[in-house]
């Protein structure tokens, strides 16, 4: 699982949908979700993650059917194409689908909770799973944003999810884990947690942190009258986490602009070979 280019990789965010928060319905025709998939890509993505139902905060459920109708087409046009593909889901019969059209990897928000035949689909495929930390769902995960130490709190949650995992029958190696910034996190959770960042990855699980874009960043950076940066405008400070994050040890980052991330990174793992004493 962790066999790689000897860097942290980079995930590009393909939201096959109307209402993702900062870019529903720019690629919700299965032709511009393919070409944003291939110049991600171009650009330097090691996966590219499709997406067919928004997590952001209050979005509504979609049914089955239309997540499929959604992601099937984009994945099996992208995985023709030599693309390797995860999906975004929390559906094991979305992530089953997903897979025998070509899907490699599968990006689970609910850490398996939302689905208990998810692990079973996962274990039989024997494709990496990413686990991340949320409490409740879209509708109500910010009222669940209380800890005493968030650190230790998502430390521990996600062991569990990883336990429930093994015993389910997905082999160690094959797990992935995600802190889940600003997923019932409030700002102050998700600095702690990149600044604690290190007490995550030595579980011993490659970790994927995903901060594109996310309300921590336009909290962070609001302008004087406390208006937030416009999503679309925090890639420079995602680009900032990526690095931060490749430092602190983790596999990869989730963005939505793929060529600044793959370029900083491709940096910082030269200049680490070159503190080694090897060829970058």
């Amino acid at each position: 699982m962790t066999d790689g280019p000897g860097r942290c990789l980079v995930m590009g965010i393909l939201n096959v949908t109307p209402d993702s928060f900062s870019d529903g319905g720019r690629h919700d025709t299965v032709e511009a979700a393919v070409a944003q998939g291939q110049a991600m890509v171009a650009a330097g993505a090691d996966y590219v993650d499709v997406g067919g139902e928004s997590t952001r905060p209050g979005a509504e459920r979609v049914t089955a059917e239309q997540e499929l109708r959604r992601v099937l087409p984009v994945v099996a046009a992208l995985a023709r194409a030599g693309v390797a593909v995860s999906v975004d889901t929390t559906r094991s019969q979305v992530a089953a689908a997903a897979l025998a059209a070509g899907a490699v990897l599968v990006n689970d928000v609910s850490g398996g909770l939302a689905d208990p035949a998810m692990a079973p689909v996962v274990a039989d495929a024997g494709v990496p799973w990413v686990l991340m930390h949320r409490r409740g769902d879209s509708r109500d995960m910010y009222a669940r944003a209380r800890y005493d130490d968030v650190v230790a709190e998502v430390r521990r949650e996600l062991c569990r999810r990883v336990d429930a995992a093994m015993s389910a029958g997905v082999a160690a190696e094959r797990l992935v884990v995600d802190p889940g910034l600003g997923f019932a996190k409030q700002p102050e959770h998700d600095l702690a947690l990149l600044a604690g960042l290190d007490r995550i990855t030595d579980l011993g699980f490659p970790v994927l942190v995903g901060a594109s874009r996310k309300r921590f960043l336009g909290a962070l950076l609001a302008a004087p009258d406390g208006t937030p940066r416009p999503a679309d405008q925090r890639d420079r400070a995602t680009l900032a986490v990526s690095a931060l994050a490749a430092g602190a040890g983790a596999w990869g980052v989730r963005v939505h602009d793929v060529a600044g991330s793959a370029d900083a990174l491709r940096v910082l793992a030269a200049v680490g070979a070159a503190r080694r004493g090897q060829p970058a």
